[in-house]
């Protein structure tokens, strides 16, 4: 499955990184983070994909993971193996893009995979806009339709403080990447027409 390979992938990089010193770390995601000057310049292109396969600590990996988790296995469904990786790139890729070109002097490094998830929940909204996600509420558990629980976590994104850090407008990019491109990448399965045999009235007591 590709979604659980994400995971452990994801996994696996992240504890690499706790291995370094800090010194180290940081050269690291210097290196393949995607610095927002470089990109919009077109320097250093290929940190758009490293980038997404990095986390700057336990919560931001959890929190991604977590939703690649509930959402991602759905889509990739939906879409196929080859598709679905496809797909999940593409809208990885204009995440990172419209975070750099929205800050193109910004020289501090992007990390994360949020941008591509992003891209799996807009995806999984136009597929199953209907089906029922249980959250939280004041303390409550229900189930909301999808349509409305990722609605609300896409406007959400614009609320997000400007120095908190948190690449929201690559949320945003991956999420409408993914409400568009889903389309494009999904292929509706053929159902197997089922042979019936016509029987006359007559024959039904035989």
């Amino acid at each position: 499955m590709v979604t659980v390979s994400l995971i452990v992938l994801n996994a696996l990089v992240f504890f690499f990184q706790r291995t370094l010193a800090p010194g180290q770390e940081e050269l690291l995601i210097r290196a393949f983070g995607a610095i927002p000057r470089q990109i919009a310049r077109w320097h250093n292109v290929g940190s758009i994909w490293t980038s997404m396969f990095l986390h700057g600590g336990w919560m931001h990996i959890i929190g991604n993971m977590w939703f690649l988790w509930l959402f991602g296995d759905n889509v990739e469904d939906a879409l196929g193996r080859f598709r679905y990786v496809v797909f999940y790139f593409a809208a990885g890729t204009v995440a990172v893009l419209a975070q750099c070109f929205s800050m193109p002097d910004s020289k501090v490094p992007m990390i994360g995979a949020s941008g591509a998830i992003a891209g799996v929940l807009g995806g999984y909204v136009m597929l199953y806009p209907r089906a029922r996600i249980v959250t939280l509420l004041f303390w409550t558990f229900v189930d909301i339709p999808a349509w409305v629980y990722l609605g609300i976590w896409f406007l959400s994104q614009f609320l997000i403080d400007a120095g908190s850090g948190v690449a929201w407008m690559a949320h945003v990019g991956g999420f409408l990447a993914g409400v568009g491109l889903v389309r494009l990448f999904f292929r509706p399965r053929k159902r197997t027409p089922v042979e019936v045999e016509y029987l006359p009235p007559g024959r039904w007591r035989q």
